[in-house]
């Protein structure tokens, strides 16, 4: 009797816990949310009302000016979040991180404030870096100004070399109709920190004007505050450098050097577009499958915060980075405290000095804000739900992306798990499976030429992925016989050039915990004499684990070998069986290192010299990298090798894994128009291990039985619907299991 009221007590009170967990989730969800544009608006007005700031409109061409760079969520600090997520206290005051150009004054420079408590701003502080270290102001993002006048110097340019440009192109810049020039900018902008100088390639404006590049490109100093001071380096035609427009457009009438013509342009010609050639052999007349919810959706979402199938999370979309989820839960458990973008870096090769020089760096060009609208039934399905993001970002308002964020549910046409019990007589003993359905948050990020696709998804059974999937243009370059070398000659003069990509992501796992520790598995090979036949020896493979005790050992390098199995865990908190209750980290990558270690721009990305480091938490220690890496990765502000340097020991502690992961993308014919998605996904899997004591999708009403019954007939048991719509199927299940000869 006392047993069975214990039992019901303790039932009870986990019940409770579980809703009191669900309320503090819901209440702690705001931290994270981006800011509104009321929020923005209201820290835009308070700093323009400060006088010792003297700030003015950003959306002007004048560069010597003070302004309002970027504005986003300054996240709380860790321990002050958790009193509201884990006591239900209150939540520490919003607060907004503002990126301020000061240029009207003697000596230029970034500032960063942090300004709040929001909606009603009232005070700034400095932001400052590890070590007080400053802010180049040649290391800021390009702005709209700015870009302005780099068109305008190169319709000077092109004006200059007008008869040169249509005679090899057959376009031109300057009174150009339907036959104009546009160009690509290259980054990082120079070769040394302090430098703005940036290499521009042109191309035909044309439709996926990307992988038109007519073998024109020119170095611009664009140091200088004034326009008018700006100059032209070094000019790159057909293969061949020249010290200025001038000695060109010279030789070149002269016919002092290799003149290059490129074939006729042909408008009908549809080599970089979408529209559809080739035989068909799909039928056109009937659409192809769709995803329904027969009855609805069977997720929530209430703000930013989403719950699914024993899931909950909060999520933003950093105006800096992009996706990024907190709070993760399962079953009330927390697994994750965030889990984030941090940088996406695509390196290349090539023989023109454009594809020498790029090495793209992608939050240096706010890559969070380049989240465009996404298309229902192409970018996500028709019955996602579609949501708004807000941006504020080399801008004097708040710019609205309509439909950027989507989330949906989707079955994956894979069971998550299935069994065909044979009774090796024709005939089965039961079938049992369960259909696998996971929920997608999902959103992208166009930065120029190149789309990437950005997903959380997560899975009943405790099972989160993270993965990115890369489509839109190459990044091309004009061909020469030496490009081969660095790629795939993809048109008549065109170039696909070789690159790697590495998308770095933040994992601070708190596992039952925050007191968590890293150990790593791999096997080794055993012999032992077999114990029922001494004369006979045994091989076979012995678990080997390798406790990680300091932040040094647990940084693995590319080229290194890399465990099998990358295993967190609290030591403090065992499942049924004594097992300490943990996750593993799962890699679907095959990136690789982009520079020799030390080298120049390397210094700028010492994250990407790590499949995998494990660090303490420390909220000093946020991001990987920064707005400002692109322009200036030879000095920059965060340095990832900063994080392990001091090798911190990591056992049973707040702990953080930064993965890397990444692929090597040589061009190909079939790029062209685009790179397609398929092979091009890479990303990772947080896998329960021992986290439960049996697989959690067992809650799942989803599954399906089927035993013979009597006279072998079958006897299906279910716990859901039979017939789930006849917009789906009007088919009743049917299930036989024998199999025969015929």
């Amino acid at each position: 009797m006392w047993c069975h009221y214990l039992l019901l007590l303790s039932t009870l009170g986990m019940a409770a816990a579980v809703s009191r967990g669900r309320e503090h989730a819901i209440h702690g969800a705001s931290m994270f949310a981006d800011l509104t544009p009321r929020e923005m608006n209201a820290v835009r007005d308070f700093l323009m009302s400060r006088k010792e700031l003297g700030l003015t409109a950003t959306r002007t061409t004048e560069l010597k000016k003070n302004s309002i760079i970027l504005m986003e969520l300054h996240l709380p600090r860790k321990h002050e979040a958790l009193r509201a997520l884990d006591r239900g206290q209150a939540k520490p005051m919003r607060h907004a991180r503002v990126v301020v150009q000061f240029g009207n004054q003697p000596q230029p420079n970034i500032t960063e404030y942090i300004v709040g408590p929001l909606p009603s701003p009232n005070s700034y502080q400095l932001k400052t870096f590890k070590d007080n270290q400053a802010i180049k102001f040649e290391s800021r993002p390009m702005s709209w100004g700015e870009y302005e006048h780099i068109a305008a110097l190169l319709e000077k340019i092109t004006q200059k070399a007008h008869k040169l440009l249509l005679e090899s192109t057959g376009f031109s810049m300057y009174n150009c109709s339907n036959r104009c020039l546009t160009f690509s900018d290259i980054a990082p902008r120079g070769l040394a920190s302090g430098e703005r100088r940036t290499w521009i390639m042109l191309q035909k404006f044309v439709e996926g004007y990307f992988i038109h590049p007519v073998g024109f490109e020119v170095l611009v100093n664009h140091q200088n505050l004034d326009p008018e001071q700006w100059s032209v380096e070094k000019v790159w035609y057909n293969g061949q450098y020249f010290d200025s427009v001038e000695e060109l457009v010279e030789r070149y009438d002269k016919g002092e050097i290799n003149k290059s013509k490129l074939p006729e342009h042909d408008d009908q010609d549809l080599y970089s577009t979408y529209i559809p050639r080739g035989h068909g052999n799909t039928r056109t007349d009937i659409h192809g499958p769709k995803l329904v919810e027969p009855q609805g959706p069977r997720y929530h979402v209430e703000g930013n915060f989403v719950e699914y199938a024993g899931w909950s999370f909060a999520f933003r979309v950093r105006s800096s980075a992009g996706l990024q989820v907190f709070d993760v839960r399962f079953n009330g458990d927390r697994v994750a405290y965030e889990i984030s973008l941090q940088e996406a870096i695509a390196f290349y090769s090539g023989d023109t000095p454009a594809a020498m020089q790029t090495k793209y760096i992608d939050a240096g060009w706010a890559m969070g804000t380049s989240d465009y609208e996404l298309a229902p039934g192409i970018d996500c399905p028709e019955i996602a739900t579609f949501l708004d993001v807000y941006h504020y970002y080399d801008t004097d308002k708040p710019v609205r992306y309509r439909n950027a964020l989507c989330i949906f549910e989707m079955t994956t046409a894979m069971p998550l798990r299935r069994h065909f019990n044979s009774d090796f007589n024709g005939g089965y003993n039961f079938y049992g499976g369960l259909e696998n359905h996971v929920l997608v948050i999902r959103t992208t990020s166009t930065v120029y030429n190149y789309d990437y696709i950005w997903d959380f998804v997560f899975y009943q059974n405790g099972v989160m992925e993270s993965r990115v999937s890369a489509t839109g243009y190459i990044h091309a370059t004009f061909f020469t016989p030496q490009g081969l070398h660095y790629g795939t000659k993809v048109y008549n003069y065109v170039l696909g050039n070789l690159h790697t990509h590495l998308i770095h992501y933040k994992v601070d796992l708190d596992l039952a915990g925050r007191e968590n520790s890293f150990e790593t598995m791999d096997l080794n090979y055993e012999e032992l004499t077999n114990p029922w036949s001494p004369e006979h020896k045994i091989k076979q493979s012995r678990l080997v684990r390798t406790q990680r005790e300091k932040e040094r050992n647990a940084a693995f390098r590319f080229g290194k070998k890399f465990p099998r199995y990358l295993h967190f865990y609290n030591p403090n908190k065992n499942n049924k069986w004594g097992h300490a209750r943990g996750y593993r980290i799962q890699y679907n990558s095959h990136g690789h290192s982009v520079l020799p270690r030390g080298w120049r721009e390397e210094n700028g990305i010492t994250w990407s010299r790590y499949q995998l480091a494990v660090t303490r938490h420390r909220d000093s220690e946020a991001t990987s990298s920064s707005i400002y890496t692109q322009n200036d990765p030879w000095e920059p502000v965060v340095s990832f090798e900063d994080y392990i340097r001091n090798n911190e020991n990591i056992v049973n502690q707040d702990l953080v894994a930064w993965v890397t992961v990444g692929f090597l993308h040589v061009p190909h014919s079939e790029d062209i128009p685009n790179t397609a998605t398929p092979g091009n996904a890479v990303g990772f899997f947080l896998r329960p291990f021992n986290f439960f004591d049996e697989d959690p999708s067992l809650a799942s009403r989803s599954t399906v039985i089927v035993r013979p019954g009597k006279d072998r007939k079958p006897e299906v048991q279910r716990w859901t619907p039979e017939v789930v719509g006849h917009c789906v199927s009007n088919k009743p299940f049917f299930y036989n299991g024998t199999y025969s000869g015929v």
